[in-house]
């Protein structure tokens, strides 16, 4: 797998897209309102945990998908006016490929709520698309801190240990995504391919 395919998948994993159509005001202007489909209404009042389990029991990607969607919408929610708006921003900034405003809106987040999981989550993402896995793996690891159940900063994670050729940390990693969300993004073809070599060394 290169590098463009890898840095693809991260970003998708990463949810840099996803957040657009969680913040209406981040939508470029004329473009129509993002509509709730049922299952959004369906599932307003319900529970992180019990989206969760749904999640983890999807028969198909198509409901899991509509599941994570909702768990991603929790996620985009710090319970701060001021953090959503610079968060909004930063998604801009992001799309935009502005990789200095990003930086500098997602360092302002952080400083203002340090506890909010997906602020360190999208640094992580800007980090990596920038080349800089240090930074990125130190944001990815405080982002599990404050949210072990990040199905998209465990895919990521493993992405960055595959790309350095450390293929059972990346397994691992994989493994555990997996394990939360059983259908997130190709990582399960990522498993199935490493499987082999890094269960077989092991024996």
């Amino acid at each position: 797998m290169n590098r463009l395919i890898l840095l693809t998948a991260m970003a998708a994993v990463a949810m840099a897209a996803p957040a657009l159509a969680q913040a209406p005001q981040g939508l470029p202007p004329g473009h129509p309102p993002v509509k709730p489909d049922r299952q959004d209404a369906d599932s307003a009042n319900v529970s992180l945990e019990k989206l969760f389990d749904r999640l983890a029991a999807a028969g198909d990607a198509d409901e899991a998908k509509g599941i994570a969607r909702l768990i991603e919408r929790r996620w985009l929610k710090s319970g701060s006016d001021t953090a959503d708006l610079l968060m909004s921003r930063a998604v801009m900034a992001l799309t935009a490929q502005d990789q200095p405003l990003a930086i500098e809106l997602l360092d302002r987040i952080i400083a203002l709520n340090p506890g909010w999981a997906e602020a360190w989550n999208k640094r992580a993402t800007l980090f990596y698309m920038m080349g800089d896995y240090q930074r990125s793996v130190a944001d990815i690891r405080q982002t599990l801190a404050l949210e072990p159940r990040h199905f998209g900063a465990w895919a990521g994670l493993g992405m960055i240990f595959y790309e350095a050729d450390n293929h059972k940390a990346a397994l691992e990693a994989f493994r555990k995504a997996i394990a939360i969300h059983p259908f997130v993004a190709d990582v399960r073809k990522l498993i199935d391919r490493l499987a082999p070599e890094v269960d077989g060394r092991d024996l």
